[in-house]
């Protein structure tokens, strides 16, 4: 028994694990909402402004520059975005997307997303 499965019982060894791979993995994952960018036109964290064509979305997190793809839950359509701002600020949702980036994956309001770092 290696030290981690020593000091913790049965079933968080898995969730530490699962966690410790990702993290040391090339790619990071995440699920939750995903919503529509409502400061388009606006400057952003990163200093760039919000284009609703872009495809771009906000972050908690990740580094500005970051290429992540999401993938809508509902329908398996994904798109690849980068994080140019800080958000979103509301509990339960992981990225703000911009209205062409939604609008590729299907939807309009919320949605259920995966997000994978893909740089």
């Amino acid at each position: 028994m290696n030290s981690l499965q020593s000091c913790l019982p049965g079933k968080y060894v898995l969730a530490v694990c699962a966690v410790s791979l990702m993290l040391s993995g090339a790619a990071i994952a995440e699920s939750g909402l995903a919503s529509v960018y409502s400061h388009v036109g606006n400057q952003t964290a990163s200093g760039e402004t919000a284009h609703p064509r872009a495809l771009a979305g906000a972050h908690r997190t990740l580094a500005f520059g970051t290429k992540v793809e999401v993938t809508n839950k509902h329908n398996g359509k994904t798109v690849v975005v980068r994080i140019i701002d800080r958000g979103p600020f509301v509990r339960g949702r992981v990225i703000d997307l911009t209205p062409a980036a939604a609008q590729i994956l299907d939807f309009s309001g919320l949605t259920l997303v995966s997000i994978t770092v893909v740089n």
